[in-house]
């Protein structure tokens, strides 16, 4: 399969993916400190990312019994510590601590500012080459999604009147763009997906946990029940998924196209709402959905390109 379509099909699942998450969480994790969830859950995608990037540089020998593995490619390690670090570890830190201090609805909406960092940061530092049409896809895109919060944080009152929560969410959503920048940028010279996905998580949690046990919250991790055990496993393989498809689907595209098809996951969301939960479907909401719909048709339809030809 062609690598361009095989990204955008793993683009896509992410987004799938994202939408899910949402209201599954809704039922699987409340009751949990979002600290220790959120570090229990990177610990163990980081150790299972790590058992498959040996995996994937395994030597096959007579009857595909391992004789070995091949080296890793040689990208600095300056280059993973900084994912796990950015987008594993402060990011998450930002993000949730922000949370304490404003709405979730305002929390979402910023958060689905990503993929325009993430184009200008490609742009710049990748040279990705991101045409008119993808510009003018991610503004329909993110009109839209404009249009699915406007019932929750109507974005004038969001953008007059920003609170210190708010600062820190775009804050997080910055630092996600540039490490996703960076991830891009080590695939670009060779390192796997796989190694890139154990960095961003492990490290990451090794960061979390420092926290964790800085704050005293370390017992809470102690106290689990049952129910919550399996509630966290849960969301754990469902995060993993979205760690599997969507690292893949950078390493294939670039990272602009990628980060803007995730705009399709409030549309997943709101469909599933309305299933699961028989929420209202506002007209706005209905509006807002078509125009994200719209935009990623013509998005996935942009072929991956940088500016130096490469």
């Amino acid at each position: 399969m062609d690598k361009e379509v095989l990204g955008t099909i793993l683009a896509l699942c992410t987004a799938v993916i994202s939408g899910f998450a949402i209201p599954v969480n809704k039922i699987f994790v409340t009751g949990l400190d979002p600290g220790v969830f959120t570090a229990t859950r990177a610990l163990i995608i980081g150790i299972v990312f790590l058992f498959l990037s040996f995996w994937q540089r395994r030597r096959r020998g007579f009857f595909g019994i391992g004789r070995g593995f091949r080296k890793f490619p040689r990208v600095s390690w300056k280059y993973l510590i900084a994912i796990g670090i950015i987008g594993g570890g402060l990011a998450f830190l930002f993000y949730f601590t922000g949370l304490k201090f404003t709405t979730a609805g305002r929390g979402a909406f910023l958060h689905k500012t990503l993929p325009i960092y993430i184009a200008v940061f490609a742009a710049i530092f990748l040279k990705e080459k991101i045409s008119r049409k993808h510009w003018y896809a991610l503004l329909v895109m993110f009109i839209g999604t404009v249009l699915i919060y406007f019932t929750k944080i109507p974005p004038s009152v969001l953008w007059a009147h920003p609170s210190a929560g708010d600062l820190l969410i775009i804050t997080a959503t910055i630092l996600w763009a540039a490490e996703n920048t960076i991830a891009r940028k080590a695939m670009i010279k060779g390192e796997s997906n796989f190694v890139i996905s154990f960095a961003r998580m492990f490290i990451g949690a090794l960061v979390l946990f420092a926290f964790v046990i800085l704050l005293g919250k370390i017992n809470m991790l102690l106290a689990l029940n049952p129910q919550q055990i399996i509630n966290l496993l849960i969301s754990t393989t469902i995060l993993f998924g979205y760690i599997f498809t969507w690292y893949w689907a950078i390493k294939l595209i670039n990272v602009s196209k990628a980060s803007t098809l995730l705009l399709l996951a409030p549309v997943i969301s709101l469909i599933l709402g309305v299933v699961w939960f028989s929420e209202p479907t506002p007209m706005l909401q209905l509006l807002g959905s078509a125009l994200i719909l719209i935009g990623a048709w013509f998005v996935i339809r942009i072929r991956s390109e940088f500016t130096t030809g490469i």
